[in-house]
């Protein structure tokens, strides 16, 4: 059977055109919960559950903020920041609730202070990458469960750290749930035909605001699969765009998104140029991700809750769960 799709999720665009039976899809999906239970567990999980957001002042940080509230969540009046930001502006507002901003010579002060009052606190970090580790190590040390959205870092010590703690996580480089859908369906394709587009050669140009210094995550998790379906690319091939005219006549994002934007396309063309495909998936704002972390913090409460056995997941695993508002 061949079939074709666009997908639009906001200003998400995906084209696809590939061949196979749709069963194979619905048997790896088989065993995920009914929409009742899905939405019995979320009721559960949002009753009493309080978040923290590190931090409040970023533009993801103070989205996501905003999400947790609309949610329904208790947004606990706290968040970690650099020195610097504390000392000049001391709290902000979210949706109308104060949150007082602490450097990080008050931190573990105001995370005894968090954890006597919110006895139930999950963490949502979206920083720096420079600050990744160290705050995922504090997380540790306070043992309380985090959803790591911030991208960059040295990811293999942070799931080491993570590990060794035994605390829970949700560790993702992309929370928009559509998105990583997407990358699943790539790395199923990748697992199911090893091998299909060797010879072929692949491009792979990333868009994003100026201030994202690291390469996307998103676009280094595709990588992985696209290699793995045959095709000679590295991590340090993919083209990042931060330039605004670049941004304006090569990818063509919208000049009133220039400041919030992810925008990927992966082109591949087989050797003599006669064939080609290209997936694409565009995002203009940030709350795909803000929703999607909400749901992964949401999922992560009730795993704590149920003491799974494993204590580390990804955005898929939350997506499996069919832990979606």
């Amino acid at each position: 059977m061949h079939w074709s799709a666009t997908l639009h999720v906001h200003k998400l665009n995906v084209r696809l055109t590939p061949a196979n039976d749709a069963f194979q899809l619905r048997k790896k999906l088989k065993h995920r919960p009914s929409h009742g239970l899905q939405q019995s567990a979320l009721a559960m999980a949002v009753d009493g559950q309080h978040i923290m957001v590190n931090a409040c002042t970023g533009k993801m940080g103070h989205a996501t903020a905003e999400a947790v509230v609309r949610a329904g969540l208790s947004l606990v009046p706290y968040s970690f920041t650099g020195s610097s930001e504390a000392v000049a502006v001391g709290n902000v507002g979210v949706e109308g609730i104060p949150v007082e901003l602490v450097g990080p010579e008050r931190r573990q002060q105001a995370m005894e202070q968090a954890k006597h009052e919110y006895p139930n606190m999950i963490i949502i970090d979206f920083t720096l990458p420079m600050a990744v580790n160290d705050n995922a190590v504090f997380y540790c040390q306070n043992k309380i469960p985090f959803v790591m959205g911030t991208t960059g870092g040295d990811r293999h010590k942070l799931l080491q750290d993570t590990k060794h703690a035994g605390v829970y996580a949700v560790i993702a480089p992309q929370m928009g749930k559509q998105v990583v859908a997407f990358q699943a369906m790539m790395e199923m394709m990748a697992q199911e035909f090893p091998g299909a587009f060797s010879g072929y050669n692949l491009s792979v140009t990333e868009s994003h605001q100026r201030t994202k210094a690291d390469t996307s995550g998103t676009a280094k998790a595709v990588v992985g699969s696209l290699q793995r379906l045959g095709l000679d690319f590295s991590e340090s091939d993919i083209r990042k765009i931060r330039e605004k005219g670049a941004q304006l006549d090569q990818m063509h994002v919208p000049e009133n998104a220039l400041d919030g934007h992810a925008f990927h396309t992966y082109a591949l063309t087989s050797p003599d140029g006669s064939v080609s495909f290209e997936f694409q998936h565009n995002v203009i704002g940030r709350q795909i991700y803000a929703e999607g972390t909400v749901d992964a913090a949401l999922f992560l409460a009730k795993q704590v809750h149920d003491k799974t056995e494993q204590r580390i997941f990804n955005m898929i695993d939350v997506l499996k769960a069919g832990a979606m508002r």
